[in-house]
């Protein structure tokens, strides 16, 4: 919960009187948490020397630019989409980042062309399979069809293991515990300690990183402090495209409150490109 009373990841007030607040500080030793955006995606409102003029007007130390590879088997048109890509960002002061959308996604593109990303980024919102009607559901809208609360958490959670375990290449773990909006005022009491520590067991196992996301206010305090008492590592991400990029409140508040510091978070190595 955060200090206005607001319960992060969709909780509703009634439940928010539940949560304790967070105490931890950091000590007078810890080096402050980086101000940095590993999220950030280009459109037609927003081009690659855009982003550079509003890291600089904004104070962020570093960014990450993130592209969705193409989910067709057609090899060469990914391949093609994703070398314009490179090309576009590769003498930019940033990171570079792979988004892929489902698994399997690897099959599509070229092993080459994979490891010039400085990190991949994976989130579980499309889940096959999500209810007894064999629905592809995608977790952020609206008609994400929800017959059985607690049959689709069993489901969700499967999910999120699958995901992370998968073999393909994985570095951060993005919008972690967001619900579909049928069932998130149920996020409190649906996200159970022990289905937490299933998930943060997991990415501890991979060393995979948490995304703390602005655009979601996802994961909240509870799961932070867990994760890192895991020694789960963390990023910050605004998942935007437009005006909204590096609007990192909600990040930079929760990371305050649950005394990270820098040795708390994931930092990527640039590679040569």
């Amino acid at each position: 919960m955060l200090a206005s009373g607001v319960v992060t990841g969709f909780g509703n007030v009634e439940e928010s009187k539940a949560v304790k607040q967070p105490s931890v500080m950091p000590t007078a030793e810890a080096k402050p948490f980086p101000i940095y955006d590993l999220h950030v995606h280009l459109s037609p409102t927003q081009t690659a020397q855009q982003v550079v003029e509003k890291a600089e007007k904004n104070g962020i130390q570093m960014f990450g630019l993130i592209i969705n590879p193409g989910r067709s088997e057609d090899r060469g048109r990914n391949d093609d989409s994703l070398l314009r890509f490179i090309n576009e960002v590769k003498d930019l002061p940033c990171y570079m980042g792979l988004q892929p959308m489902e698994m399997g996604w690897s099959a599509y593109l070229s092993k080459e062309l994979i490891e010039k990303a400085d990190y991949i980024i994976m989130d579980p919102q499309t889940i096959r399979n999500s209810n007894k009607y064999g629905d592809t559901s995608n977790a952020w809208r609206y008609d994400c069809y929800i017959p059985d609360t607690e049959e689709f958490m069993k489901i969700n959670v499967e999910h999120y293991l699958k995901v992370i375990n998968n073999p393909e290449p994985l570095n951060i773990f993005g919008w972690p515990l967001y619900l579909p909006p049928a069932i998130a005022p149920l996020y409190l009491r649906l996200w159970t300690k022990e289905r937490m520590e299933q998930i943060i067991e997991a990415a501890r196992n991979r060393g995979i990183a948490f995304e703390i996301n602005d655009l979601a206010r996802t994961p909240h305090t509870e799961f932070i402090l867990m994760a890192k008492k895991a020694g789960v590592k963390f990023v910050f991400g605004s998942d935007t495209r437009d005006h909204r990029t590096f609007r990192l409140d909600y990040c930079k508040q929760v990371a305050s409150l649950c005394g990270l510091t820098e040795d708390d978070f994931y930092i990527p190595v640039r590679k040569k490109r």
